[in-house]
């Protein structure tokens, strides 16, 4: 979890996870995209690729990468257990308000 929650840090990877949610790109061309140098782009995907958020499929010289959205069910799993416990605590203060009213 920990890997996942930084590598989705930086702003670029975020960026980069976006372009290739949908389509599989070329390493070159996902590098077109930003203002930065081909091994900065490289090392980002090292990152998400590390994380699980990111496939990989060489073809030829080309590598190709895709979203792995199954690499975001850890992470959407801990959001989905704290929204729970934040809307159980929104309950609990919201009937114990009425409580004080009622008795009021």
């Amino acid at each position: 979890m920990d890997q996942i929650l930084k590598a989705l840090a930086e702003p670029r990877r975020r960026e980069i996870l976006q372009l290739v949610a949908r389509d599989e790109l070329a390493a070159g061309e996902i590098a077109a995209a930003f203002d930065v140098t081909r091994t900065a782009v490289s090392q980002h995907l090292s990152v998400l690729k590390g994380a699980g958020l990111l496939s990989e499929r060489r073809d030829g010289t080309r590598r190709l990468y895709r979203a792995r959205p199954d690499g975001l069910d850890a992470l959407r799993r801990l959001l989905d257990d704290m929204w729970a416990s934040s809307l159980e605590i929104a309950r609990g203060l919201a009937e114990g308000e009425q409580e004080v009213r009622d008795a009021g």
